[in-house]
């Protein structure tokens, strides 16, 4: 019986390379997705072309109760769901006295209340079963901070928190929980930031370019099958950080 995996926020950039390469390493994807309805379909389509498993759901993960639907229904479909890639999130770079509480609540009810309500949605059926694998997508800037990006930031800081702890609480009931840290990936989300600002970033970066998507999918596929480690925390991002 094939493993099933809930990837949120797959219709596009790591999200989706990410269910390409659970759906290549033998896992039946649930791709989540809340506005690219168009892309996420395309997806499930070419998958199943080349003989995987795949469905998509569109639910907020800011939403409990639309989290909780696409669980119950990827559970009918696929299977009890034994990998959750908390890969939904939204960005945005704006100055912190210009931040408006409707923006920093959206934020933190999207990155941080995302994986909140995936992961307690999937969790009665790991705990029954003593075993499962959550891997939470934070960012470089969780860790280190970014200059007009303090939400985000914020964000991304708590996701690694909120690893590291459920990591401890979960790992005696055999569950493990890690997070994928990455640096600059060329996807939509920053090339809003605009080209001589990307052409900067990737002269900083010691690989000397942007990081790709399947870069980040490769990382969390290898985190999938890493059945002892637990509670860490991978950066993926060209030596930016070092």
């Amino acid at each position: 019986m094939k493993k099933t995996a809930l990837i949120t926020g797959s219709s596009r950039g790591i999200g989706a390379a990410t269910a390409i390469a659970l759906a290549e390493a033998g896992y039946a994807v649930c791709m989540n997705y809340i506005e690219q309805q168009e892309k996420a379909e395309a997806l499930v389509k070419t998958l199943r072309e080349k003989g995987h498993t795949a469905i998509c759901f569109q639910a907020d993960v800011a939403d409990a109760s639309a989290v909780q639907a696409m669980v119950k229904h990827a559970r009918e479909e696929l299977g009890q769901i034994s990998l959750l890639v908390n890969n939904a999130g939204v960005a945005g770079q704006i100055q912190f006295q210009d931040i408006t509480p409707e923006a920093w609540n959206r934020m933190f009810s999207v990155n941080l209340g995302g994986c909140f309500n995936c992961t307690q949605a999937v969790l009665p059926d790991m705990l029954n079963a003593h075993e499962g694998c959550i891997i939470n997508v934070s960012s470089i800037w969780g860790s280190h901070g970014a200059s007009c990006e303090v939400a985000y930031s914020c964000t991304k800081h708590a996701i690694i928190g909120l690893t590291r702890s459920l990591a401890a609480e979960l790992a005696p009931t055999g569950i493990r929980v890690n997070c994928v840290a990455p640096g600059v990936i060329d996807t939509d989300m920053v090339k809003v930031l605009g080209e001589e600002t990307l052409t900067m970033l990737a002269q900083e970066i010691p690989l000397g370019r942007l990081g790709k998507p399947k870069e980040i999918a490769d990382t969390i596929v290898h985190l999938a099958s890493a059945t002892y480690t637990t509670g860490q925390v991978f950066s993926v991002d060209g030596g930016f950080i070092l």
